[in-house]
């Protein structure tokens, strides 16, 4: 897919409603699979704002999708991804567990972004940019998806493509 904004009112609504929830819990309750990424959109959007980088959200299935294991293995736990991600994206994993527990307001944030985003298989990975408007409603500039690559060189070319997109715009 190419640049594209997603203007929905339900993904609005809930992350409005995500927002207010999630903004009384404490992250050291609940915690990313990889060091570096964070899990509520909030911090991402807060984060690519200060920093002028796109947000990277990995949907993933961490305790159950082989696939997933695999991406993280060969990709995100690498230190070279580590050393490019820190300089080009905002890290933000979605995670849909099986046996994983995770916070009811961080279930319903990832459930808005999935369909936000239609995620019919896992992994999906999207680059995007979120802005807000005057009533704190966010709108997603989407830049490009990927799933599994196996290297961290396929991955991190795919992506900065993704990205060199963002300026053209």
């Amino acid at each position: 897919m190419s640049t594209s904004i997603f203007s929905l009112k339900t993904l609005f609504a809930v992350l409005l409603f995500s927002s207010l929830a999630i903004a009384g819990y404490s992250q050291e309750k609940y915690t990313p699979e990889n060091v570096g990424w964070l899990v509520n959109v909030d911090d991402a959007y807060a984060k690519s704002k200060k920093t002028g980088k796109p947000i990277l959200a990995n949907f993933t299935g961490s305790d159950w999708c082989g696939w997933c294991k695999r991406l993280s293995a060969a990709v995100f736990t690498q230190d070279e991804f580590k050393k490019w991600a820190d300089k080009n994206v905002v890290l933000l994993e979605l995670d849909f567990p099986r046996a994983k527990v995770i916070p009811q307001q961080i279930q319903a944030q990832n459930q808005s972004l999935q369909q936000a985003f239609n995620i019919t298989g896992y992994p999906t990975i999207w680059v995007f940019d979120l802005d807000k408007d005057k009533s704190n409603q966010y709108s997603i500039k989407a830049l490009g998806k990927t799933g599994y690559t196996p290297t961290v060189k396929e991955f991190t070319s795919g992506v900065d493509q993704m990205i060199a997109r963002r300026t053209k715009v």
